[in-house]
């Protein structure tokens, strides 16, 4: 959604009418949840992260909506890494306060499981990684796994961050990452999609760019075996956010 979205209304009008069975967004706004909250959909949520900025805490939240009931939900709180960050994080922090980087905390990813009927349940995962050291989304990502049922169609949605151009790596390195995090900028891609594997997952848009300034697929959609995949898109019109958004049609 990107938090700081100029164009809220026409991104509700676009939700409003698309034709989905499930929706998840990260980084929604505290006041566009409440109009999520109005539309006639099964909904679930928790904070994503808080802002903080002049000693207020600003939440964001991940949110899935569903055409179908959701039965169950959980979350999937992550750690705070301010206490790990170097004193160069710190400092680019500082730096880059102007272009609304700030320090957060609160984080947290989202499941739930979601009613089909004469189906097993379906869990879809809403995740948004930690921009960081490459380390820290691993751990993340795997946190997340513990509550995945290989046994059960899954649904694993969300913003991973995960940087694989050369331009964009040295923040791994800035948040407190080794610096061939920064040099050998497509390791991480090959780390990450070989966790994809061992949990049973397609990323199904695998290659595609979904975030234009860092040229990467920061945007995922993970399936488990037990579907096939019809469609599968990066829409172009962003609708404010500094992310594209994706759409996937399954079977």
């Amino acid at each position: 959604m990107l938090y700081r979205n100029r164009t809220l209304n026409r991104a509700f009008r676009f939700i409003e009418k698309s034709d989905f069975d499930i929706f998840c967004l990260q980084e929604v706004p505290e006041e566009f949840l409440k109009r999520l909250q109005g539309l006639p959909y099964f909904i679930a949520f928790r904070i994503d992260k808080e802002r903080l900025v002049k000693g207020s805490a600003s939440p964001h939240f991940v949110v899935i909506l569903s055409r179908h009931p959701i039965i169950a939900q959980g979350e999937i709180p992550f750690p705070d890494y301010w206490s790990l960050m170097p004193l160069r994080a710190r400092i680019f922090i500082f730096l880059m306060h102007p272009f609304y980087f700030t320090r957060i905390r609160n984080r947290g990813g989202l499941y739930a499981d979601v009613s089909l009927a004469g189906e097993i349940p379906l869990r879809v995962f809403n995740l948004h990684l930690m921009l960081a050291q490459t380390t820290w989304r691993i751990e993340e990502f795997e946190r997340a796994m513990l509550q995945h049922d290989p046994t059960q169609p899954t649904i694993v949605c969300g913003d991973f961050n995960i940087l694989e151009a050369p331009h964009i790596t040295p923040l791994n390195w800035i948040f407190g990452g080794h610096i061939t995090d920064a040099i050998f900028y497509a390791r991480e891609r090959t780390i990450l999609e070989q966790h994809f594997t061992k949990h049973g997952f397609t990323n199904v848009l695998r290659g595609k760019t979904t975030h234009p300034f860092s040229r990467s697929q920061l945007d995922h959609v993970l399936v488990s075996h037990s579907f096939s995949i019809k469609n599968a898109a990066v829409l172009p019109d962003r609708m404010g956010s500094d992310h594209h958004p994706l759409r996937v049609e399954l079977f």
